[in-house]
């Protein structure tokens, strides 16, 4: 594991950031004091007349980025995950949200993963918050690769989008031809006897998770799920049908992320077991970010146990 290359999404965010701003003229990128953590500092580096300290006052950021998006500017407002979606929540709601602006939320340094900063900047809760928002594209990256092609993504697309980056470096899984699609998820193995649905930096445990149950002789059809909103559904029904239970795997709290998306959905079109693996409704706690995930469960052990919960489910 030594060998291979780990870079944080936070970091893929501002690379793309700056390849961004080469071809679209009209793109500005708000910060909100933070943008030596965020790494939109690159993007000021390159582009200084193009991005806008807001300092301490991410509410007002949010404002800000409304009026400019609606004078046709694309921008990119940054801050970590807890004041992005969770203090600015009702800018973004009615600001950006309501007149469906083309406004993109970087938000960096989500989950348990910040590590250090403890549970008041450890934000679990923001996916849920966000997929609450009509209209709201909600992107959670699970490497380098798909942090830069989200980004790209989100560009192209018109209204608004939440990205959702981390602070902990994690290896790079997918290769340059490697493919992205909002609304799309892919399926990284196939399998017959349980699906399990990975988001963000719980792919890579996933891809672990599933090799080691290979191994025991179960055959788990992964889903690499980079879009929570809009959810995939027909990848997911189609894999509740054909494996009979479904298991979730995020680095959110396990009520309103990933795991309610895809219960609703195989609710509506073939229910099965659906057993959720995340943080369980808890709050973080301050340490190194690798221990944290191993404390909360967040790891390749955690998901495999949630799997044998749902075969022992499935009827």
């Amino acid at each position: 594991m030594a060998d291979i290359k780990k870079i944080a999404t936070r970091d893929s965010y501002g690379a793309a950031l700056v390849e961004m701003g080469a071809k679209y003229d009209n793109l500005v990128v708000l910060d909100a004091d933070l943008a030596a953590a965020t790494k939109t500092g690159v993007f000021k580096k390159a582009y200084p007349e193009r991005h806008i300290d807001c300092g301490i006052a991410e509410s007002n950021m949010m404002g800000i980025a409304a009026g400019l998006a609606a004078a046709g500017k694309l921008v990119f407002a940054s801050s970590f995950a807890m004041f992005a979606a969770g203090r600015a929540f009702e800018q973004v709601r009615n600001s950006i949200g309501y007149p469906h602006l083309n406004v993109k939320i970087g938000a960096t340094h989500a989950g348990i993963s910040v590590g250090e900063d403890g549970a008041s900047h450890q934000c679990c809760e923001d996916i849920g918050l966000m997929r609450t928002i009509p209209g709201m594209v909600i992107l959670n990256p699970a490497d380098d690769t798909e942090a830069r092609l989200a980004v790209k993504a989100a560009c192209e697309y018109e209204g608004p989008v939440y990205l959702r980056f981390g602070r902990l470096a994690v290896p790079v899984i997918f290769g340059d031809d490697y493919k992205f699609e909002i609304g799309k998820g892919v399926t990284l193995r196939e399998g017959t006897d349980v699906t399990l649905i990975a988001t963000g930096l719980m792919v890579g445990a996933a891809i672990e998770a599933a090799e080691t149950l290979s191994q025991e002789g179960i055959s788990v059809r992964l889903i690499n799920m980079p879009t929570i909103k809009p959810i995939d559904k027909e990848i997911i029904c189609k894999a509740a049908r054909e494996t009979g239970c479904i298991v979730t795997s995020e680095e959110h709290n396990i009520i309103g992320g990933l795991g309610s998306a895809v219960a609703e959905t195989v609710t509506g079109c073939c229910p099965v077991p659906v057993v959720r693996h995340g943080v369980e409704d808890v709050f973080g706690r301050s340490g190194a970010a690798v221990k944290l995930l191993d404390m909360y469960g967040l790891n390749a052990a955690g998901i495999i146990a949630k799997v044998k919960e749902a075969l022992a489910l499935k009827k």
